[in-house]
């Protein structure tokens, strides 16, 4: 069986968790395309040319500890938004999208470029402040110095980066189903995710 379900949504929405959760839910292999450009930031950050990045990406690459930290998740937007590194990891995307299986991606563009023909598609979103305080304790947790006011204006320079590049923007696919996390609990958001799922699956 093959089945697509694609996230979006803007960092520290939740789309993760929520990915995660269906994926387990139904049994099915998950992507957190994310990573894929989280990894190629790293490189360019260690001096790597991006494009050279992109086409050098092992799945090793991946599992990077240092994948989360803010500096690189600054990198990933940046070259995310070079049109080429995106059409080098387009093709181990949609492959990864239709195994047998059934798949989960979660990124920003996966609904509406990455997999327009997906089964079910939900868009994950919250406020840019709720979306920075998780952030905040995230790093806080982890053991970063850091202060709510720079990582707020980091995730609205991410916002702005992302919905205004010019190749793939970060927008809902028009066929959708919107997720508000602001004001949910993660067991009735992922519940929100599951129901909506449930719906296309049956339709």
């Amino acid at each position: 069986m093959r089945f697509t379900i694609a996230i979006d949504g803007p960092a520290a929405a939740g789309k993760g968790t929520i990915s995660k959760a269906v994926a387990a839910h139904y049994g099915f292999a998950h992507l957190d395309t994310g990573l894929l450009y989280r990894a190629v930031g790293r490189k360019v950050l260690d001096g790597v040319e991006a494009l050279a990045a992109a086409e050098a990406l092992t799945p090793e690459d991946l599992s990077d500890p240092t994948l989360r930290t803010p500096d690189v998740a600054q990198a990933a937007s940046k070259v995310a938004a070079i049109p080429e590194v995106r059409a080098a990891l387009t093709d181990f995307q949609r492959a990864f999208a239709r195994r047998s299986g059934g798949a989960v991606l979660d990124g920003r563009d996966i609904g509406t470029v990455i997999c327009p023909e997906a089964e079910a598609k939900l868009f994950v979103t919250a406020s840019a402040e709720v979306r920075a305080e998780r952030r905040f304790r995230e790093l806080v947790t982890g053991g970063h110095d850091t202060r709510f006011d720079d990582v707020l204006r980091d995730v609205k320079e991410r916002d702005e980066r992302d919905m205004n590049r010019a190749d793939a923007p970060l927008k809902p696919a028009v066929d959708s189903v919107l997720i508000d996390t602001s004001a949910l609990s993660i067991e009735d958001a992922i519940a929100a995710a599951i129901a909506a799922i449930d719906a296309r699956k049956n339709a």
